[in-house]
């Protein structure tokens, strides 16, 4: 039997999503990677693949894979086009979504806008997870020579996927961006592997963000990014509490709020075509 899909995107970070919730649907790392090929998947392939299953908890459970075949927790953009497909086939306002990395909170915000609940950012560092313990805030880490690191000290921050936020100051290009990714997602002090953010502080409202996704390399948003970002931000005083995030593929309005710790996403769905898994 073949599976109909949607290819939505959050800010540019593209997904295949397909509804599981009453025929399961449990691709092998192997057909996830071939899914995901921007040659030969289809619809041109894409960043994630994202199964909408039953829970037992909430209104549905989503299942991640990146498009290197592997599981991850969770993928904040693919949360709001989730959230949205539920509360369209629901006829609902806001509804529960389960992850690996926990439950989160979907909420429409407007016309094909969607408010994320991503929950309270893990700080400490065997929640993140570092090899061993060091103050989050900025860990020990550089990248380039000893005596005149390139960049150095990074913020770590969990949004139920691990992520390390270089402060920079400049919008690295594409070149950069890779190379040190690439590098730092699988250093040893990253037991998981990370995600990698570059965060260009505008302003203190106005973050320009870069990232390098664990297992899905360079793509045009991150959501957890630009959640993991913001807080790294904040906690170094460098921004407020709030700020727009701009990443290549649009912007992401986060929040971090005093009140109960959680970060609060909102940001853009698109949907761009219909059809069936071949």
């Amino acid at each position: 039997m073949t599976h109909p899909f949607v290819k939505m995107n959050g800010a540019g970070n593209d997904f295949i999503v397909i509804n599981a919730m009453e025929r399961p649907f449990a691709p092998t790392s192997e057909q996830a990677r071939a899914l995901a090929d921007r040659e030969t998947g289809p619809a041109g392939g894409c960043d994630q693949l994202i199964v909408i299953e039953p829970s037992q908890t909430g209104d549905a459970f989503m299942r991640v894979w990146n498009a290197d075949g592997g599981v991850v927790e969770t993928c904040g953009n693919a949360l709001r086009c989730v959230g949205w497909l539920l509360t369209l086939a629901g006829g609902r306002d806001r509804v529960v979504i389960d992850t690996l990395g926990g439950p989160t909170t979907a909420a429409r915000a407007g016309e094909l806008r969607v408010a994320v609940d991503m929950g309270p950012p893990r700080l400490a560092w065997d929640q993140i997870p570092l090899a061993e313990e060091m103050d989050t805030r900025g860990i020990e880490l550089q990248v380039g020579p000893v005596d005149a690191p390139v960049l150095h000290t990074p913020g770590a921050v969990s949004m139920g996927n691990p992520h390390v936020v270089f402060f920079i100051d400049h919008v690295p290009d594409d070149a950069f961006t890779r190379a040190t990714g690439s590098l730092i997602e699988h250093h040893p002090l990253f037991p998981e592997g990370v995600n990698v953010a570059f965060a260009h502080v505008e302003a203190r409202d106005r973050i320009r963000l870069r990232v390098w996704e664990r297992g899905a390399g360079l793509t045009l948003a991150c959501g957890t990014g630009a959640c993991a970002a913001l807080v790294a931000c904040a906690r170094r005083g460098l921004t407020d509490r709030a700020a727009t995030v701009i990443v290549d593929g649009g912007e992401l309005i986060i929040e971090w709020r005093e009140s109960d710790d959680h970060v609060l996403m909102t940001g853009p769905v698109e949907v761009e075509t219909t059809g069936v898994l071949p």
